[in-house]
């Protein structure tokens, strides 16, 4: 792939609220450390009609709402790189007119592309006809990139058809965050690990995924796609394979992403019995009063709200070893992460005198802390007249003290300035989001076959009683 720094940046969906929130906060931060070219322009483009100033002022209010001051360094400069053109994805003269408004970019075109599924097709068209998918361009895609495996190859095929794999960048926001990108440097920087990193060392492994907000703007879409589309089948995948893959051959995207691959094609096809499907019903959250799923969405649904599975990996490294995955939404805290269970140690010298040894456990939290901590056995200080005292302690890493002098960022950060850079490490491949579609895809085949409904659970409880019982029949106890 050749090599080349975007001097032009295209985002569709512009004044949505991805756009809002993240992509032109993420842009100005990246502008206020000069990490973007002196040269670089942005176009945004929506349904929404407004001229350069509208859309200027957009993103001010946007960036005084959602990016921090310290951050925006000199708003004038970031907001002067902004222009607007609005844009019909099913009028080709719309994109005429947004080709014009883009122009001839002197080094290449990136192309952020944020919109409903059914307007990918007609937009890669728009954009193949208008020229705007020839010559240096990538694009980046925005999830959902379809409902099942049929439906992504449908998009897919589309994007491949105007882009080569080389310049499609398919985005899952969880690959920009730092704590994710850290479980690669925890592995394979560290000797410590990679050599117990296997089924021989390894219980099980947690992988927990807790929201406590509901639907708010979500309604139509989230009714539509549920909590094992929503969130199981790119963001909790995606961390499963980084933690379980092999150690690639070096850093790079090609490397990392078939290590990746390859794990998720070794993932075991799901048992009816191994999976628990809930719904929320009203509750408390943070002891404010909350309605149920079927009152936030105005009638009843069958759409899972809360999901547990126990997987496997039929490979070498994983055989046996389950990885249990929970998400949900209206949960009793806000929480992303990977609980890495060791075995006990063989034999335990210290047990005539009394002691009790617990396994070590590794914990990496994701969100909405960045943190490490490493459980370890120690003795209790004493004369031990009274027997030999264990203790399990937590040797822990935060970031915020680990690395005092580094910013916190937004994860699109990250991914914007490798998109523009061309740089595909963080981005997902089509065959991952391939073998990705195709194991959720059969469970919920299996869902559909046992005539499987979600049982219900109150909003601030961790789901239903069965997905505690999931794990707790193996022995094993949901990390919280």
């Amino acid at each position: 792939m050749t090599q080349f720094t975007s001097d032009r940046l295209l985002l569709f969906g512009a004044t949505g609220d991805l756009s809002r929130r993240m992509l032109l906060p993420s842009l100005c931060a990246l502008d206020a450390e000069g990490l973007l070219g002196p040269d670089i322009e942005i176009i945004g483009t929506a349904r929404s009609d407004m001229d350069d100033q509208g859309f200027r002022n957009f993103a001010r209010e946007s960036l005084e709402q959602f990016l921090p001051a310290g951050r925006r360094g000199s708003l004038a400069q970031f907001l002067n790189r902004l222009s607007y053109q609005p844009l019909d994805a099913n009028d080709i003269d719309s994109f005429h007119a947004l080709a014009e408004k883009v122009g001839t970019p002197k080094q290449g075109l990136s192309i952020f592309l944020s919109t409903a599924p059914s307007l990918f097709e007609p937009t890669i068209h728009g954009l193949e006809k208008s020229g705007l998918a020839s010559g240096n361009v990538r694009i980046g895609l925005e999830k959902p990139l379809g409902v099942d495996l049929a439906s992504s190859k449908v998009i897919n095929d589309a994007v491949a058809s105007a882009f080569p794999e080389d310049r499609i960048f398919r985005i899952d926001h969880y690959l920009g965050k730092e704590t994710v990108q850290n479980i690669l440097a925890l592995r394979f920087a560290n000797l410590m690990f990679e050599p117990l990193w296997n089924a021989a060392h390894i219980d099980h492994v947690q992988i927990t995924v807790a929201e406590t907000v509901g639907l708010e703007s979500r309604v139509a879409y989230y009714d539509d796609s549920g909590a094992l589309r929503d969130m199981v089948q790119n963001h909790m995948l995606q961390l499963l394979a980084l933690v379980a893959m092999e150690p690639p051959v070096s850093y790079n995207a090609t490397s990392i992403r078939n290590e990746k691959v390859k794990v998720l094609h070794s993932l075991r096809k799901v048992k009816p019995e191994e999976t628990v499907t809930g719904q929320y019903r009203a509750g408390a959250i943070t002891g404010k009063a909350v309605p149920g799923y079927d009152e936030e969405l105005g009638k009843d649904s069958n759409t899972e709200t809360f999901v547990a599975i126990k997987g496997f990996i039929d490979n070498w490294r994983w055989q046996g070893v389950p990885f249990y995955m929970r998400t949900g939404k209206r949960l009793p805290k806000r929480t992303t992460e990977i609980v890495v269970q060791f075995r006990d140690v063989p034999h335990s010298i210290f047990h005539g005198r009394g002691a009790r040894t617990v396994p070590n456990r590794l914990v990496i939290g994701i969100q909405p802390e960045e943190n490490i901590t490493l459980s370890l056995m120690a003795k209790v200080p004493g004369l031990d007249r009274d027997g030999y005292g264990l203790r399990s302690v937590p040797l822990a890493i935060t970031r915020p003290d680990a690395f005092a002098d580094h910013q916190r960022r937004i994860a699109y950060e990250r991914l914007l300035l490798d998109l523009i850079e061309g740089d595909q490490t963080l981005f997902v491949r089509r065959d991952e989001v391939e073998a990705q579609w195709e194991w959720i895809d059969a469970i919920r085949s299996g869902w559909e076959e046992q005539a499987q409904e979600p049982k219900t659970y109150t909003a601030g409880s961790w789901g239903p009683s069965a997905a505690i019982a999931l794990a707790e029949r193996d022995g094993v106890t949901w990390h919280e």
